[in-house]
């Protein structure tokens, strides 16, 4: 099993699906299976979202594997797993998130350079059908662009 230095697992959909207002950089609370696991790319965030419980954010529907060597210790694959952010932070998310339409999604998951793992979240508005055509016109036109640049 190959234990990497970066891990960078992307929601590529995120940015398709909605308008990002704000991004903040949130630590976890993991379990060490989950650490491990996480640190050989066995996650997925693709489904999930987070969610305010009882004043503290939560990300929920994050699929992290069972670690490969974990024995009676191993995490369960989807649960909640606790979003550490400063307090002015989640008060300000709160508030903005009662706004109708806003919703916090996971952008990044990532190990910094320090070892610890990281999520990088956004509030975020979702986007209605005419501006994902507006989307994918406009990065139609930038590879048509790249095309015509690359030839000349």
């Amino acid at each position: 099993m190959k234990i990497e230095k970066t891990v960078n697992i992307l929601n590529r959909r995120a940015r398709f699906e909605y308008e990002i207002l704000e991004e903040y950089e949130a630590g976890m609370v993991l379990t060490g299976t989950e650490i491990k696991s996480l640190r050989s790319s066995k996650a997925s965030i693709t489904e999930s979202f987070c969610q305010f419980i009882d004043g503290e954010l939560y990300i929920i529907n994050m699929m992290i594997d069972e670690y490969k060597l974990g024995t009676f210790y191993n995490h369960k694959t989807k649960r909640e797993r606790k979003l550490l952010l400063h307090k002015k932070e989640l008060q300000k998310l709160e508030k903005k998130l009662k706004d109708a339409g806003n919703t916090v999604i996971p952008l990044k998951l990532y190990i910094n350079d320090r070892g610890k793992a990281k999520v990088l979240i956004a509030l975020g508005r979702g986007k209605k059908l005419y501006d994902k055509r507006d989307s994918i016109k406009d990065r139609e036109n930038k590879r048509n662009l790249d095309r015509i640049l690359k030839k000349s």
